[in-house]
């Protein structure tokens, strides 16, 4: 079967290499037209410029429609004897090359058929003129050959084609794929920095408001509680540029840090962030049931900055004094829950209906989906708002091995 793209279009740029290949065929048409029956030469009669002339001419159209061109030159050839031509290669030049474009450019059974048979009509067709002696049985053998060897090469260029299309094929979808990946790995990153500088601006900011609302409200009645609410608005804001300086600072790097970085928070430091909440006015009480074990460094940091998110929500938006934290440690997973007693998200104080909804929640669920957990959220029967997460523990045996691992729960078990 023709190759539907045959027809398509040549760049100009080739016009020249084909007008070449045309007239290379007709002069080999001559040249074969010079040799006579008894091997010697004269100058070719004038059926040898009628035959190239017309075998010749159908050459171009060779590429939008090989077969039509094979049956044309083998037809051609076939004439040879009738005009007194010898039969030999050079005359069949423009049969060989049609040969040759037909294998390139079908498929492997569209050729199986033609080309034995037009090598077969050639051979046989200096027999169906004349009678035939060894010598002319020879040069029939090697006339059938050209045909046949045209169109193994023809597949070998067509398989050679073929093979470059597939890598190049494999080349571009690998850069397709390393393009998407580089995008996918950008956007995970930004919603990464995009949570930590959530959790680290909503904690403190919701802290040294508090701060700022207690002095405000002992300002006239209490200068001595008013003078420590502000002074642990400065230390608050301080600790909230120290680490939005620290962050920023991290983003803008080319490189590798030339020196180690603070650990990231887990909850070892979980004590520091209840006092933290208790100064802001938030009394925070701590439970835990079970062994505490070591989480990994990704757990561990997902089980602060849910604790972190999720006491945040509690001052901002409760309206208590109060919440409950409770560590409950299992054999495969630790479960921590933050519950209040407050009216939950329709009693914050300052709610606008044009402000667009956080992300507190969603980065909470975020987070612990990424180490392999879960996130539950929502109100509480008894009143109140209720974040429950659990988030798998390695096994027990490997935990073993650690030794002079803190054991952060008890810490928090331990916390006024």
């Amino acid at each position: 079967m023709p190759n539907p793209g045959g027809g398509a279009p040549r760049p100009r740029g080739m016009w020249w290499r084909e007008g070449a290949t045309t007239a290379a065929a007709f002069v080999l048409c001559l040249l074969g037209g010079m040799v006579r029956v008894d091997d010697t030469l004269s100058a070719p009669p004038a059926a040898t410029y009628l035959l190239a002339a017309v075998s010749c001419a159908v050459l171009p159209l060779r590429h939008r429609a090989p077969l039509a061109a094979m049956a044309a030159t083998t037809t051609a050839g076939m004439l040879a004897p009738l005009l007194g031509l010898l039969l030999t290669p050079l005359i069949m030049a423009p049969a060989v090359i049609s040969a040759y474009s037909l294998t390139v450019r079908t498929e492997r059974r569209g050729t199986s058929a033609v080309l034995p048979a037009s090598a077969a009509l050639l051979a046989t067709s200096t027999a169906l003129f004349d009678a035939i002696s060894w010598k002319d049985a020879s040069r029939m053998a090697v006339v059938a050959a050209f045909p046949l060897v045209a169109g193994v090469l023809g597949h070998a260029t067509r398989n050679r084609r073929a093979y470059l299309a597939a890598v190049e094929e494999r080349a571009q979808r690998a850069e397709e794929s390393r393009e998407l990946e580089a995008r996918r790995r950008v956007a995970e990153e930004r919603v990464r920095i995009a949570r930590e500088l959530h959790d680290l601006v909503a904690h403190q900011i919701t802290l040294a408001n508090a701060q700022a609302t207690v002095a405000a409200h002992l300002f006239d009645t209490d200068p001595e509680h008013t003078r420590k609410s502000l002074k642990e608005l400065v230390e608050t804001t301080g600790d909230a540029l120290d680490d939005l300086r620290a962050t920023v600072g991290l983003l803008r790097q080319s490189g590798d840090a030339a020196a180690p970085t603070e650990p990231a928070p887990g909850l070892s430091r979980l004590p520091t962030l209840l006092e933290s909440f208790r100064r802001a006015g938030l009394e925070v009480s701590v439970h835990q049931e079970g062994t505490s074990r070591p989480l990994p460094p990704g757990a561990d940091l997902t089980a602060y900055r849910i604790v972190q998110e999720a006491l945040t929500n509690v001052t901002k938006h409760a309206g208590t004094g109060s919440a409950q934290v409770r560590l409950t440690w299992n054999r495969d997973r630790v479960t921590i829950t933050v519950a209040d007693d407050g009216g939950g998200a329709r009693t914050a104080p300052n709610a606008s209906p044009d402000r667009p909804p956080g992300y507190g929640l969603i980065g909470m669920r975020e987070r612990a989906t990424a180490v392999g957990g879960r996130l539950t959220a929502g109100s509480r029967p008894e009143g109140g708002f209720l974040v429950s997460t659990e988030l798998p523990l390695p096994p027990a045996r490997d935990t073993a091995r650690e030794t002079g691992a803190e054991t952060t729960a008890g810490e928090a078990g331990d916390a006024p």
